[in-house]
C-alpha cells in the first residue's frame, strides 16, 4: 500500500461519532480505513457513548467493506462478525505502507508496555487506552495511539489518525484540526 490511510479506534457502538468519522473519511479520501477494534459494543467499563446504536454503526460501515481493514478489540466478539461484512476477529494486522512496517493491534494483547517483537523504526499502532499518544520505545519502535472516536479519556479530543508518506497526523474529529504530528 502506498497511499494515505485513516486510522481510528473505539467507536463503541456510537452512531453519532461513527457518522462524524465517516464524514471525516469522505473529506480525507484515504486508500483504506484501518479500524483498531471496539466497533459495536460499549464494554462493561464504559458509559454508553453519545448516540449508542450499534445497528446503525454496522449499517454505516458495511457499505465501505472493501476499503476497511480491521483488528479485534477487547469488546469485539464472534457475534459482531455476524453483522459486520468485513473481517474483525484478527488480533493484529501487519501492513507495509509507504515503505514502513505497521503492526496494527487494539492494544489489549500487545501495547506500549508489552510490544510484539518488532525492529527499530517499525510502528506499533494501538487504540484501547482512549488516549492519543506517540513515543519511541527503548527498542527504537514507534508507539502510536490514535485515541478514541467515541469515548476519549484524560480530556483528550475525539480523534483519529492519518498516515501518509511517513507522517502521522492526529486530528480532532469535531474540528478536523491537527493536534499532533510525527514523522518517521
Amino acid at each position: 500500500m502506498n497511499g494515505k490511510i485513516m486510522i481510528a479506534s473505539d467507536i463503541h457502538g456510537s452512531a453519532f461519532w461513527c457518522e462524524k468519522l465517516l464524514k471525516a473519511y469522505e473529506t480525507e479520501s484515504p486508500e483504506k480505513l484501518l479500524l483498531l477494534g471496539d466497533i459495536l459494543y460499549h464494554g462493561p467499563r464504559n458509559d454508553l457513548p453519545d448516540g449508542y446504536a450499534p445497528k446503525k454503526v454496522f449499517a454505516s460501515l458495511n457499505p465501505l467493506k472493501d476499503n476497511i481493514l480491521c483488528v479485534r478489540g477487547n469488546c469485539d466478539s464472534e457475534v459482531d462478525q455476524m453483522v459486520l461484512e468485513f473481517p474483525v476477529l484478527a488480533d493484529f494486522a501487519l501492513l507495509s505502507v509507504s515503505g514502513k512496517t505497521l503492526y496494527a493491534t487494539h492494544g489489549h494483547l500487545a501495547g506500549e508496555t508489552n510490544p510484539p517483537p518488532l525492529f527499530s523504526g517499525d510502528v506499533l499502532l494501538n487504540g484501547h487506552t482512549h488516549v492519543p499518544c506517540r513515543k519511541k520505545l527503548t527498542n527504537g519502535v514507534f508507539y502510536v495511539n490514535c485515541g478514541s472516536v467515541a469515548l476519549p479519556k484524560e480530556n483528550t479530543p475525539h480523534s483519529y489518525l492519518v498516515f501518509e508518506k511517513g507522517v502521522f497526523l492526529w486530528k480532532n474529529l469535531e474540528t478536523g484540526e491537527v493536534f499532533d504530528r510525527l514523522e518517521i
